[in-house]
C-alpha cells in the first residue's frame, strides 16, 4: 500500500475505488459505451512524456480495460494512455480474436507502425504496452513486428493467453528493459480450462502462461538476465483487490499500486 493511503481520506477513496471497480466487472461488456477520457488520455502534455497502449482482451473494449486505464492514471503516470481494441469489434467473434493467428499478426504489424510513428514524432520518450489476456499475446506479436531501432520500453502482460512455451525472444529483442508476466494458478476457468479446450492465442491446447507462467530454456535465460520478470499471484494481492482470478490483475487499485510505478520510473529516468 502507498504511503499516501495511510491518510484516512485516501484510505476511503481507495476503498471506494476498489468496490466500484469490482461492481463494473459485473457489467464489463457495457464498457463498450465508454468514450472520451475514460478510454483515451492523449492530451498533448501527456504525449510529451510518453505513451502507454492498453491492449484489450478478446472481448474488446470493456470495463476491464477502462479500469486498467483508470488505475494507471490513479498511479500517477504522466504519459499519454489509450485503450487499443485490436479485435474486429464484433463481440460474438471472441473465439476468432483468440485463434485468428494470421489476422492477429497483420493487426500486430499495424500496431507496430503506430508505435514507430509516435517514436518518430516524440523521439526518446518511453513507450509501454500493457496487455490483458489475449492482449498480452498481441503485445508480444506487436513487439516482434517492430523494425530495428524502434524498441518499446517495456511490456506488462496480465493473465496472458499464450502457451507457457511461447517463444518470446523476438519480442524481447525489441524491448529496452523487461517483460513482466503476471500469472495466477487461480485463473482456473479462462486460462486453465478455457485455453485447454479452445486453445491459446498461439494455437496450443494447454494451461496458458497467465495461469502457470512462461517456461523453457530461453525463458530461464531471460529470467537470469533480468529481461523477463515473472510475478505469481500471492495472498498479499488480496489487499489490492486482486483475487487471483482472470479479472483481478486489471483491478484499478492493483494496477495503480503494482503496474503504474514501473511506468512512472521510466518517465522519471527518461528511458525511451
Amino acid at each position: 500500500m502507498n504511503v499516501a493511503d495511510s491518510h484516512p481520506r485516501n484510505s476511503w477513496i481507495r476503498l471506494w475505488r476498489g468496490i466500484a471497480c469490482w461492481a463494473t466487472f459485473l457489467v464489463a461488456p457495457f464498457g463498450w459505451f465508454c468514450y472520451g477520457r475514460l478510454v483515451r488520455r492523449m492530451e498533448p502534455e501527456r504525449l510529451e512524456h510518453g505513451l502507454v497502449l492498453i491492449f484489450t482482451g478478446i472481448e474488446g473494449r470493456s470495463f476491464l480495460n477502462v479500469g486498467l486505464l483508470a488505475g494507471l492514471i490513479d498511479g500517477g503516470i504522466r504519459s499519454a494512455a489509450e485503450i487499443v481494441d485490436w479485435t474486429t469489434g464484433n463481440r460474438f467473434l471472441f473465439l476468432f480474436h483468440l485463434r485468428g493467428w494470421k489476422r492477429n499478426n497483420r493487426v500486430a504489424h499495424t500496431l507496430a507502425q503506430r508505435i514507430v510513428d509516435y517514436q518518430n514524432q516524440y523521439p526518446g520518450r518511453p513507450v509501454w504496452i500493457v496487455g490483458h489476456s489475449g492482449g498480452g499475446g498481441m503485445a508480444l506479436l506487436t513487439a516482434a513486428a517492430l523494425p530495428e531501432g524502434h524498441p518499446v520500453t517495456g511490456i506488462v502482460m496480465l493473465a496472458t493467453a499464450v502457451s507457457p512455451e511461447y517463444d518470446i525472444r523476438r519480442a524481447l529483442d525489441n524491448v529496452r528493459s523487461s517483460i513482466w508476466n503476471h500469472y495466477s494458478w487461480f485463473d482456473a476457468f479462462f486460462l486453465r480450462l478455457g485455453t485447454t479446450v479452445v486453445g491459446t492465442l498461439d494455437g496450443r491446447h494447454c494451461c496458458a502462461a497467465g495461469a502457470v507462467g512462461l517456461r523453457g530454456p530461453h525463458i530461464d535465460e531471460a529470467i537470469t538476465e533480468g529481461r523477463l520478470i515473472q510475478i505469481r499471484w500471492n495472498w498479499r494481492m488480496l489487499f489490492q483487490f486482486n483475487l487471483g482470478e482472470h479479472f483481478g490483475c486489471v483491478h484499478r487499485v492493483f494496477v495503480a499500486e503494482e503496474i503504474a510505478p514501473l511506468i512512472v520510473a521510466s518517465e522519471v529516468a527518461g528511458h525511451g
